[in-house]
């Protein structure tokens, strides 16, 4: 998948679609999702053009790698889900579903998730 700079989050990040932003540094940026799947259902992104995991992480400054990281974990005590759990998820590619070709992490929390992956049918 090939990054396309007129995706939503390009957008977002260039001022032309408006977020409800809830953390911001020099290098991510973190605000809710338009379609929330929980209580809390936060979207943390890199800057930088970056489709996935493996591309950020083979193209990406140490800087921003550590940045992004630390933005997740700060999204999570900010929005008070620390002490009662959450999830981090991402998806990639065809068969995770990814529909935005901008590396992006779902922060998830505020009630009881479940399980993961529902086990396999026989």
């Amino acid at each position: 998948m090939a990054y396309d700079d007129n995706n939503i989050f390009a957008k977002i990040l260039r001022g032309e679609i408006p977020c409800k932003k809830v953390y911001e540094d020099e290098h991510t940026l973190a605000f809710h999702d338009i379609n929330p799947q929980a209580p809390v259902h936060v979207l943390v992104i890199p800057k930088g053009a970056y489709v996935s995991m493996d591309d950020f992480s083979a193209k990406a400054s140490a800087t921003e790698q550590a940045a992004f990281v630390r933005a997740i974990g700060q999204v999570a005590l900010q929005l008070g889900i620390v002490d009662s759990g959450y999830r981090v998820l991402a998806n990639h590619g065809r068969d995770g579903h990814q529909e935005v070709p901008h590396l992006h992490m779902h922060v998830f929390g505020g009630r009881d998730l479940g399980p993961m992956i529902g086990r396999p049918r026989s």
